[in-house]
């Protein structure tokens, strides 16, 4: 016996290895006995990941994904033993054990149709607020999910636009809030708030305003600058929660590509009456399908150091899903958004990718950058990658079938399960070093003795692998192209 192991006896280490790898399986255990050969392995090792349990880096808030009209609708075109495997799935302990959501505030391109709670032009006291577009599907699953839940999960909203009577243009896309308007935009909040409470649905917070700058007149936007933003938080959205009872919810600025995060983070915690009803920053990947701007990450949390830093959407976008063959979600097949529109001196930041491997690269990077929570786009999406009344086909981790009542759990569900399933609200990221730069890793404490360490290996060769804390802790053997999540105990 090694060294190592038997001092694994003496000291009464316990590890688990979940491993997905394009090869060798989705979320499996590794066989003790198989682990056991591992340990005693003499063979020298390709990396050493070293984790400092004293080295505190930021608290988790949680992982997950959204429940859009589109996700809703689908689940419900399932028989109910089908539409529960789902639900169990994504929100049961054994399986991903969702802790952090996001759903919009009216529609947004992944519904069905186009939709406001306060339809009535002009209506400034919503006395016709209702929110009765979600009662057939959207609530539904949300109380679902719920009802399986043993910890229950965080809720954020988001709105996509104001109702077009609220704008300067009057329309769903584009536009800006009417400066006149601010307090009942503010209301707004506060109703839909009190509604899904009604229902049994208690928000954890808002962000102000999916995409400010707007997609290219696509779909429903509504534009802010920083300071404009900021004068509404300021001003009116968090008075007006205060006021009501509600300032335990949350409010997060930005909530789009990590490339613009510098100017916003200025103008929001510019300095203390700015930032006061800020309570974080939320932040989308879209601005590359292979950089996850580690420094723009850096730069966002030293200027609110004490505040929320959420990557609140990601998904394969652009994109038409491709149906039961999980080698594809592997290949570096898929395009995104920038692939064909965007500038020619840019498109250097949209290279054909692996699905897989962004969603692991992404994750770790932002766990590695103080990002304390990792939200998905649509939980569920059908063959064609919808519906979306624009069109604007994606690829979630879940796809299905409502003709066939069949369900497809990609690679991208597995993915998603190395950290949510693991790393759970109130654990903190430790600060790490790994010594092979073909290496991903990220190293987080559950507890006084429990460690999750995840590893991601994009090559094409097999990597030994030493986990060191104070003392020796384990030696893995990870894969071509695979990820592990490792569960330490001592």
């Amino acid at each position: 016996m090694s060294e190592m192991a038997e001092q694994m006896l003496k000291t009464g280490i316990k590890i688990e290895v979940y491993e997905t790898s394009r090869t060798g399986g989705n979320l499996i255990q590794i066989d003790q006995n198989q682990l056991s050969q591992w340990i005693d392995n003499d063979q020298d090792c390709h990396a050493q990941v070293h984790v400092y349990p004293d080295r505190h880096r930021q608290t988790i808030t949680g992982f997950g994904g959204s429940f859009t009209d589109a996700t809703s609708y689908l689940v419900h075109q399932l028989s109910p033993s089908q539409r529960q495997v789902i639900i169990q799935a994504y929100f049961g302990a054994e399986g991903a054990h969702y802790s952090l959501t996001r759903t919009h505030m009216n529609s947004c391109d992944f519904a069905r149709r186009q939709y406001s709670y306060a339809p009535v032009a002009g209506d400034k006291n919503l006395a016709h607020f209702n929110i009765e577009h979600d009662r057939d599907y959207l609530i539904p699953m949300i109380k679902a999910a719920l009802k399986v839940s043993d910890q229950g999960f965080k809720l954020i909203a988001s709105p996509w636009t104001a109702p077009p009577w609220m704008k300067d243009n009057n329309s769903w896309v584009g536009g800006s809030l009417l400066p006149e308007l601010y307090p009942v935009w503010a209301q707004f909040f506060v109703k839909y708030a009190r509604a899904y409470a009604q229902e049994g649905i208690p928000l954890w917070g808002f962000t102000v305003e999916n995409e400010p700058h707007g997609n290219g007149g696509n779909w429903e936007s509504m534009h802010f600058t920083p300071e404009q933003m900021t004068e509404f938080v300021r001003e009116h959205l968090g008075p007006t929660l205060e006021e009501s009872g509600l300032a335990q919810l949350n409010i997060l600025g930005y909530d789009q590509n990590r490339e613009g995060l510098d100017h916003w983070v200025s103008v929001m915690y510019q300095n203390e009456e700015h930032a006061r009803y800020f309570d974080g920053t939320a932040v989308h990947w879209y601005e590359s399908t292979v950089d996850y701007f580690p420094q723009a990450l850096e730069r966002a949390h030293e200027a609110a150091p004490d505040k929320f830093l959420i990557q609140t959407e990601a998904c394969c976008d652009a994109q038409t899903p491709v149906w039961g063959e999980d080698d594809w979600y592997w290949r570096e097949e898929a395009t995104d958004w920038g692939y064909t529109w965007r500038e020619p001196e840019k498109k250097y930041l949209h290279p054909k990718y692996a699905p897989v491997h962004r969603y692991a690269r992404d994750i770790i990077g932002c766990l590695n950058h103080w990002v304390d929570g990792w939200i998905d786009w649509n939980m569920v999406l059908d063959r064609q990658g919808g519906p979306n009344w624009f069109e604007n086909w994606c690829i979630a981790p879940v796809l299905v079938d409502p003709d066939q009542d069949a369900i497809y759990f990609t690679p991208l569900y597995y993915i998603m399960c190395h950290f949510s399933k693991f790393i759970r609200p109130g654990f903190v990221v430790i600060e790490h070093q790994c010594t092979d730069k073909d290496i991903m890793a990220t190293a987080i404490k559950g507890g006084e003795n429990h460690y999750v360490v995840v590893v991601f290996n994009p090559t094409n060769d097999i990597k030994r692998i030493n986990i060191k804390g104070n003392d020796q802790l384990c030696r893995v053997v990870l894969k071509p192209q695979a990820i592990q999540t490792i569960l330490i105990n001592n």
